[in-house]
């Protein structure tokens, strides 16, 4: 009996098997069929996207992932050297907010010194994600000291839609007139920051540059380089573009002329001592500083110029690998619009590249800024110190020419040394051309010193054209 009943058992076993093997294969056929149709259509079209469509949260019914991203920018987490911690403070009818972050100018009071008599020494905060770029711009305390143009609107606001309008869809017509508008008249044809009409184009989704002031500062690069006549967005590749369209607005710049007009000073090149080669042949000057009477200048955020001068940008890695990684969601491979530090997301936007756990990686940038940041302090000493020697020779009725001279090394110290502190990556972007640049700065500082009556710094900084 028992043979007879395992002989009859494996046919049925047998058929069981087969079953279900055919239904895991079904599954399984379907399953990459499914993959594959969302890799084929990679949104549902379900409101139509145009030049005049600027708000984000339209944009997101079409791309809900890169939309959900894009939201998380509100996110408030510091690491060593950049990102801030959630600040609150009491909102007040001409300031809003409920939530800052912390003041760079009480965590280091050098900085008040080395920006003395302009509005950045009022008030100078930590950086917050793109969410806060117009919100943190508007309500700033520098506004209530100074009267910014417009033209800060290039940077902080989402204004290709405000410039088309402006210009009757001429984007430079609308650019110019928007430079030479007083700030809060500005202000109220922008609702938006940073936004998707900004670097897609609404037709077909690809990257794009939208920024007058970009469009005209590449070219100039380019025609630098031998390549005349030079459109981005006809002639960049489009790993390429992922680094333009982020540098459209992380640069250096300045007003240039009564009318305010962004430019970005890039004629001679974009490292620190070309761009301030640019400014002294100009005779531009942001400010006379209020201690020492030097003709100063501002350096703003240049993370392009410095990005350009590292390793990463020579082995042809854009902005937006590292900062906006790509990321696997079912069968589609998306760049995640959470912009933010890559010591955030270590995964996706070091070990793509770099085969080393996370903690060795961090260490590594780390050390990187740690050094950066010890440099960066020595020459900020340096420069308190020049400032205070060049009061001192004043009041003590020292020489014009003496003092011109001092002033002129200052500006020069000052502006290098800036162009450090202002850009976000403390270093790490270009680290070997930072401590370079860093050098120079304390290189000006001690000429400034040496160039005063009675000073005791020796005056045989090496010979350079100045």
């Amino acid at each position: 009996m028992v043979n007879r009943h395992r002989r009859f058992t494996w046919p049925v076993a047998a058929g069981l098997l087969a079953a279900i093997a055919a239904v895991a294969l079904t599954a399984l056929l379907v399953s990459i069929f499914t993959r594959q149709q969302e890799a084929r259509n990679p949104f549902y079209r379900v409101v139509e996207l145009t030049e005049e469509t600027v708000d984000p949260a339209e944009w997101g019914k079409n791309f809900p992932l890169q939309y959900d991203g894009y939201r998380r920018t509100v996110d408030q987490v510091r690491t060593r050297y950049g990102g801030s911690e959630a600040v609150p403070r009491q909102p007040t009818q001409a300031d809003p907010r409920s939530i800052v972050a912390q003041s760079r100018l009480q965590e280091d009071p050098r900085l008040r010194t080395m920006w003395a008599g302009y509005a950045f020494a009022t008030d100078f905060r930590e950086e917050r994600g793109h969410a806060y770029m117009l919100d943190d711009q508007t309500f700033t305390e520098r506004q209530q000291v100074t009267k910014q143009p417009g033209t800060c609107m290039h940077c902080h606001a989402s204004v290709y839609g405000p410039y088309r309008k402006l210009g009757a869809g001429d984007l430079f017509a609308g650019f110019e007139k928007m430079n030479q508008m007083p700030y809060a008249e500005a202000r109220k044809l922008v609702t938006h920051p940073v936004a998707c009409i900004d670097c897609h184009d609404p037709r077909t989704m690809q990257l794009r540059v939208t920024r007058p002031a970009f469009l005209e500062g590449i070219r100039l690069v380019k025609t630098a380089e031998g390549l005349t006549d030079y459109d981005v967005n006809r002639d960049a590749t489009r790993q390429e573009m992922r680094t333009y369209v982020c540098g459209q607005c992380h640069v250096e710049y300045y007003f240039k002329g009564p009318e305010k007009r962004l430019t970005y000073p890039w004629q001679n090149g974009l490292r620190a001592d070309q761009i301030l080669d640019y400014y002294d042949r100009e005779g531009f000057q942001d400010w006379t500083h209020a201690e020492s009477g030097a003709p100063t200048l501002k350096a703003q955020h240049p993370e392009f110029e410095m990005y350009s001068q590292g390793v990463h940008a020579r082995s042809g890695v854009a902005c937006a690998d590292c900062h906006m990684p790509y990321q696997r969601v079912g069968a589609m491979k998306i760049s995640d619009h959470h912009v933010r530090s890559p010591l955030l997301n270590i995964n996706r936007s070091c070990q793509t590249c770099h085969r080393w756990p996370e903690e060795e990686l961090q260490a590594r940038v780390y050390a990187i800024q740690d050094r950066t940041s010890e440099v960066r302090s020595v020459a900020l000493d340096a420069l308190v110190a020049l400032i205070g020697d060049i009061k001192r020779a004043a009041a003590e009725g020292g020489g014009a020419a003496s003092l011109q001279q001092a002033r002129h090394h200052q500006r020069r110290a000052q502006f290098l040394l800036d162009f450090i502190e202002a850009e976000n990556s403390m270093g790490f972007h270009a680290d070997q051309e930072a401590v370079r640049v860093l050098a120079l700065s304390l290189d000006e500082a001690r000429r400034g010193q040496a160039s005063l009556p009675g000073s005791r710094a020796t005056a045989g900084a090496r010979t350079r054209g100045r």
